[in-house]
């Protein structure tokens, strides 16, 4: 599987987040297995006008400085101490905008993925851990053994361990409110959540 080119992520945020669905997320661990996700739930950040995002306004801080870099790097950041984030950054370089990944399913090394998150196999599961298992972006990240380390990664190269790959476009998909932004003011009603039915 070859990772998406820079051209990918180099366009409007809302509109790549929409085409984010479906596709296959690949994180490489440093013991050389491969984990893959199939991304089924996207919120779109745009900086420039959108009070939600972390950089609005282009505020830069030694948090936000991803936010800059060029289309295609991963923005990962930390939330309530304890929960990491996974965004792709889009747009051109110096244009703050990402994509926040909010929920996969499993599709290669599940037992991996299985055991970081609940430490047994996915048919060890419980029927509440399943429900549970990626929908949710700290979900995901601690699935993907992701955090801060790996801030800044280029996603649209293998070397990095993170990319992302093409996968089948969703039959449906739905659009609604985002997660978790009540102090956004009018961003809070931006319809740039987007879902795999």
């Amino acid at each position: 599987m070859e990772p998406l080119p820079r051209t990918f992520f180099d366009r409007d945020t809302v509109e790549t987040a929409r085409t984010l669905l479906g596709q296959y997320l690949v994180r490489v661990l440093p013991t050389g297995e491969e984990l893959v996700c199939r991304i089924t739930e996207t919120e779109a950040y745009v900086g420039r006008m959108d009070k939600a995002c972390h950089a609005y306004g282009y505020k830069r801080t030694p948090r936000t400085e991803t936010l800059f870099a060029p289309p295609g790097t991963a923005y990962i950041y930390l939330i309530y101490g304890m929960y990491h984030c996974l965004n792709f950054v889009t747009e051109p370089e110096g244009e703050p905008s990402a994509v926040l990944i909010r929920g996969a399913q499993p599709v290669q090394n599940g037992d991996i993925i299985a055991k970081n998150r609940f430490g047994c196999k996915i048919n060890e599961l419980t029927s509440y851990q399943h429900k549970n298992f990626l929908n949710g972006p700290g979900k995901l990240c601690k699935g993907l053994l992701l955090t801060r380390a790996e801030n800044g990664l280029d996603l649209t190269k293998k070397e990095g361990g993170l990319y992302v790959c093409t996968g089948p476009a969703p039959a449906e998909i739905l659009t609604g409110k985002r997660i978790g932004i009540d102090y956004a003011q009018e961003a809070v009603d931006f319809p740039w959540r987007f879902w795999c039915r």
